[in-house]
């Protein structure tokens, strides 16, 4: 059979047409790139508010399944709410807010994220391209305002440009030092169509190689002083959890005999119920953690950065001469705010490792006869029992005796606790004995009254067959209680032990030491009835005002698993934190009894 020349010229063009040849490319939008971004990255869940400048988002949202999305009440909650979740989980948190006042609003969430260095992706919408800087509706300067709070920031200008900014933002926030990134994009940009090649398999970023493992010979050095110390003291913090370096951080300990400390951001990561554990340290840890903080000759400092709350005056803490070793992922936070003499530059889990493998590998051991002597001085340290504190004459609640009988009914149980910010947050971290990590979700840095509730949530969703409980404030709760609505929603069923005391507890407190007891506006005159409040948003509300009822009311509120449950407990409104060390003072001059005001 002869074929003609039309049928040789319509084979030939149809084996160069794209069909046959190659399957063609997509087009999708710049919405729809950033939803296949997301499920790449297997995000679960987004926390967000809609507006006009994410409508194409939303849009898309609405046509996949696979990612979860939350409507929180306000803007600042959905930051807040995908921080719990990352801290809980050791995910990048997600969360969408619109342009203008939802980005302004998110500002406080970013920040807190960014001041404890939690992975997360913020997406924000911004006005179309063509009237970015023209004082449109709902714009404002989302690069500029979040640059100082942000680990890095992106304006996508371009939809081709989407999946590539994506697997670079979600690379930056996870690691080296983790943090937020902010990802801002203009409306026309969501709309526009673009051909999808697929989402990046790797990322190369010339300008961004963090340092993962820590320099051999610096590790070697750090070794040979640490086992020849006399009065060794092993500090971390929220880098071990961050890491997630727990495990190697108990191996070493443990190998070594070591005490150790963790600060507020590091409880969890060794065992609070482990005697070599001496409480957590600084303005206001107990007397062996910041004694044993000054009185040192090596320090090992691991994921933790000499904050000013935990060493008080850095001019105090210097009187005292001793060895520093500072191993951090970040090397601007070395030396930073103390002079250290080995720095480690390198992840933590990596580094404690190889210290582990030079241990076992080695022959050297610690001092037997000088590390006996260094714990009995902790020991007579210990016997002072700064944590005891008295019941009174047991008609009212004590803020302390509530969060110890929490920590009685559930250490035996998977539980996270979060907290909003003031006595009641050190209250918890005091009394509650944090045996495993990322059990313990606060605002360290920052310290932002508001996220305990949002916290809640996120972790709920993440981790439905945990008991959550959030501790907070009458004060605190009431910067994000509408967050109620969003429980009730997504059948998050948290529960809230609220100390109320009916003062900003921790400004009423440092009236009282500094200012002479003049309590300005410190003091609650106008409170809703929670329960009432509780029970509006279609929840469980408690009202606790006996000593003998806090109990029983906790065990009620653990048995009705599917409901969110607001306990308030009516606390004594003269209780103080302490210990407790005064701005400028060193952390052994320490406050420990109102005996002592």
């Amino acid at each position: 059979m002869e074929i003609t020349k039309a049928e040789i010229a319509s084979a030939s063009s149809a084996s160069k047409s794209p069909t046959a040849a190659t399957p063609a490319v997509p087009e999708l939008r710049g919405a729809e790139v950033l939803i296949k971004s997301l499920q790449a990255e297997n995000v679960k869940y987004i926390w967000g508010y809609p507006g006009g400048a994410v409508l194409h988002i939303y849009d898309a949202f609405y046509k996949q399944d696979t990612i979860q999305h939350v409507l929180v009440r306000h803007e600042q909650a959905a930051v807040h709410a995908a921080d719990g979740y990352a801290r809980a989980t050791g995910d990048v948190g997600v969360a969408l807010v619109t342009s203008g006042p939802g980005l302004t609003n998110a500002v406080t969430g970013i920040a807190t994220a960014y001041m404890d260095s939690i992975p997360m992706v913020i997406i924000s919408g911004q006005v179309p391209t063509h009237a970015i800087g023209l004082d449109a509706f709902q714009e404002c300067d989302t690069v500029g305002i979040t640059r100082p709070i942000v680990k890095h920031n992106f304006l996508v200008k371009d939809a081709k440009d989407m999946a590539d900014v994506m697997k670079k933002a979600f690379h930056i926030a996870r690691s080296g030092r983790p943090g937020p990134v902010v990802v801002d994009i203009p409306k026309d940009v969501s709309f526009k169509k673009v051909p999808y090649h697929g989402y990046p398999e790797t990322v190369e970023m010339r300008s961004y190689n963090p340092v993962r493992k820590g320099h051999g010979g610096q590790i070697r050095k750090a070794l040979q002083l640490l086992l020849a110390a006399k009065r060794p003291y092993i500090y971390t913090g929220g880098g071990v959890l961050l890491s997630n370096a727990s495990a190697e951080l108990r191996t070493l300990v443990d190998m070594l005999g070591y005490p150790c400390t963790n600060t507020l951001m590091g409880l969890g990561a060794y065992p609070a119920s482990d005697r070599k554990f001496l409480g957590m340290l600084g303005m206001h840890g107990t007397v062996e953690a910041n004694n044993a903080m000054q009185n040192c000759d090596v320090l090992l400092a691991v994921g933790a950065r000499f904050d000013d709350r935990v060493i008080g005056n850095p001019k105090h803490f210097a009187q005292n001469e001793r060895k520093i070793i500072h191993i951090d992922i970040d090397p601007s936070s070395i030396s930073k705010r103390v002079k250290v003499d080995i720095p480690i530059v390198g992840d933590v889990k990596d580094v404690l490792n190889e210290m582990i493998a030079m241990i076992r590998e080695g022959s050297t051991k610690p001092d037997a006869n000088a590390l006996g002597a260094w714990w009995d001085t902790i020991e007579g340290w210990r016997k002072r029992d700064c944590m005891k504190y008295s019941l009174g004459n047991g008609d009212v609640i004590k803020p302390q005796y509530v969060v110890e009988t929490l920590w009685n009914m559930t250490k035996d149980v998977d539980t996270y606790i979060t907290s909003d910010v003031g006595q009641h947050q050190m209250w918890a971290a005091q009394y509650y004995k944090f045996d495993e990590p990322r059990r313990w979700i606060n605002s360290g840095g920052l310290g932002t009254m508001g996220v305990g509730i949002p916290y809640a949530m996120g972790i709920k969703l993440a981790k439905p067959d945990s008991e959550v409980f959030c501790i907070t404030g009458e004060g605190s709760v009431q910067m994000n209680i509408q967050e109620l609505s969003t429980c009730l929603q997504y059948n998050t069923p948290i529960k809230i032990c609220s100390l109320n005391n009916r003062y900003l507890g921790m400004v009423r407190q440092w009236q009282e030491v500094e200012y002479e007891g003049r309590y300005s506006h410190s003091y609650m005159d106008a409170l809703p009835n929670f329960v009432k409040l509780a029970e509006a948003y279609g929840h469980v509300g408690m009202l606790i005002e006996k000593p003998g009822d806090v109990e029983p009311a906790l065990r009620e509120a653990r048995k009705l698993k599917d409901r969110t449950v607001f306990m308030d407990f009516r606390t004594d409104p003269t209780e103080n934190v302490f210990p407790m060390v005064q701005a400028g003072k060193g952390i052994t001059e320490m406050l420990l009894g109102s005996e002592d005001l």
